[in-house]
């Protein structure tokens, strides 16, 4: 798993005593694996925005990372990946939409393995600065298009979909060993990014069952939408 360089510790508003704080709120919160909030505890947020918005950082709030994406708030960051590990140790992760790489960094701390798929290019290069900044090592990145079939041959514990979609990406359904789970926006019935109720994204959770696949429904969330092709 990767280390963090003193460097990145931070002063104010971008230090280790308001990502505490940062931490207790999300513990208030109701995010209850520690394991997690350790995760959250260790990784720099503010080093994942642009330096005009790291006085926000730790606000639990989406901030802008350019390209019309964003950063997602740290209690969705936390919800994530605790839905992810489930109360387990994770081996492989695989998870579709780096974005400046400030997940893949959460799921870095918490899994032996990550394998990370982002279309925009820009982007690709954006988050391998800052996991190289980190000397994060446990990371695959990789520029394609993570609704399609990525041409890999993976078998991981969690995927994690860091995008709003309007059905579950069947085409990933096939790298998930026996156990494991897909954790991801999902707006059945209406558009990813859409208003009013039949549009409402909910965090949801895909598990193979005996019969295809099991859906449990959670949170209600708001994301960019998963978009095919890359930039």
């Amino acid at each position: 798993m990767g280390t963090l360089d003193n460097r990145h510790t931070g002063i104010g508003m971008t230090s280790d005593r308001t990502r505490a704080r940062m931490v207790e709120r999300l513990r208030d919160d109701g995010i209850r694996d520690e394991v997690v909030l350790e995760a959250m505890n260790v990784v720099p947020r503010h080093i994942f925005v642009d330096e005009a918005l790291a006085i926000r950082a730790y606000e639990d709030s989406p901030l802008p990372i350019g390209h019309g994406q964003t950063i997602s708030q740290p209690w969705v960051v936390a919800r994530m990946s605790e839905l992810a590990r489930n109360g387990r140790a994770l081996g492989d992760v695989l998870e579709i939409g780096t974005g400046c790489g400030y997940q893949t960094a959460v799921l870095a701390r918490i899994a032996q393995k990550v394998y990370t798929v982002e279309r925009i290019g820009a982007l690709v290069a954006k988050a391998r600065r800052h996991l190289t900044a980190l000397k994060i090592r446990n990371v695959a990145l990789k520029h394609g298009d993570g609704t399609s079939d990525l041409g890999e041959e993976l078998a991981v514990d969690a995927i994690v979909i860091t995008a709003g979609a309007t059905h579950v990406p069947e085409a990933l359904l096939r790298f998930l060993k026996p156990g494991a789970r897909m954790v991801l926006p999902l707006a059945r019935g209406g558009a990813a990014g859409g208003d009013g109720e039949r549009g409402t994204q909910r965090l949801t959770v895909i598990e193979p069952a005996l019969q295809g696949y099991k859906e449990e429904t959670l949170d209600a969330v708001r994301f960019v939408p998963l978009l095919p092709g890359i930039t």
